[in-house]
């Protein structure tokens, strides 16, 4: 089942309304997946630092102090700010690996949700409009986002289970469907040196797209390749830290509509997901193409 929402702003002037938009989105795709949700938020440059946002089922314990117990072990200031049971931390862009590694060891039941420049990912257990509430979203700018909810049918209903998943930098990706070769794909990635945290397939499809985007190839040519390489049925809808893509496999089983101003770009698993953006009713809308990618970048 599951229901996914993706909107990409042209329009400076609509960047405060960001996450109010997206959760009105999200909301409406509750009955698509009513047990988990998450969002990616692509918002302001950490002012040459990078984000590491990071998610912990004992916030109250494990963020008391972190900054300060994180600075000291990879010598450097980090900032941190909270935000329920994830919390977001700032530091210089060549530390994240480091803190990554440190976090292991100062809270090991911590789960990094996302890192880079820009992009915050934040998701939990629960109605979307819940999870939506606990963050705060309808208060966050910024010039695109993605959003899923989750009914899981085939894994338990966890948060690590919840999308959006990333595996690089600025780069996240929420999925519709189902994979079929994901476990030889996921010990293929492994000798590449990309790890998966999790079985859910998704998280395969987002490190497929991180490894081929390593090797050289645009979102859109690593899009592209996905089509020949991942056997079963999904849609796709990716972030990156400038651009927005969205691909379906040859069958395209899988509902989807979008949506084109001037102003923005959107994708729903449904048309009601779209109604209430501004200017809808003069948008061009239509249904993607099977085996087609669409992608744009500021």
């Amino acid at each position: 089942m599951c229901g996914i929402v993706g909107l990409f702003l042209k329009d400076k002037a609509l960047e405060p309304q960001l996450g109010a938009l997206l959760t009105d989105m999200l909301i409406t795709m509750t009955d698509r997946g009513p047990d988990s949700a998450g969002i990616a938020i692509y918002g302001t440059d950490a002012d040459g630092n990078s984000k590491l946002t990071v998610q912990s089922p004992n916030p109250a314990e494990d963020f008391k102090g972190l900054a300060a117990e994180l600075g000291k072990a990879i010598g450097t200031k980090v900032a941190q700010r909270d935000k329920d049971t994830h919390t977001v931390l700032e530091m210089p862009a060549d530390k994240i690996a480091e803190a990554r590694a440190a976090l292991k060891d100062l809270r090991p039941e911590m789960r990094v949700m996302s890192t880079g420049d820009t992009m915050e990912i934040y998701k939990e257990v629960g109605l979307p409009k819940d999870v939506a509430a606990r963050f705060d979203v309808a208060k966050m700018s910024g010039t695109h986002g993605i959003g899923h909810t989750r009914m899981a049918t085939e894994s338990a209903v966890t948060t690590m289970g919840a999308h959006p998943f990333s595996t690089g930098s600025d780069q996240c990706l929420v999925h519709n469907g189902s994979l079929s070769n994901h476990n030889s794909l996921r010990r293929q990635l492994a000798r590449e040196g990309i790890l998966t945290e999790t079985m859910n397939d998704t998280e395969v499809g987002a490190a497929y797209l991180t490894w081929k985007m390593r090797e050289g190839a645009s979102l859109g040519e690593a899009l592209e390749s996905s089509l020949d390489d991942l056997d079963g049925f999904f849609t796709f809808v990716v972030g990156t830290k400038d651009g927005f893509g969205v691909v379906r496999d040859p069958i395209a089983c899988k509902p989807a509509v979008m949506a084109e101003t001037d102003q923005y770009v959107a994708f729903g698993s449904e048309y009601r997901a779209l109604v209430n953006l501004p200017g809808i009713e003069t948008a061009r809308v239509w249904e993607p193409e099977p085996a087609t990618v669409y992608f744009w970048n500021h």
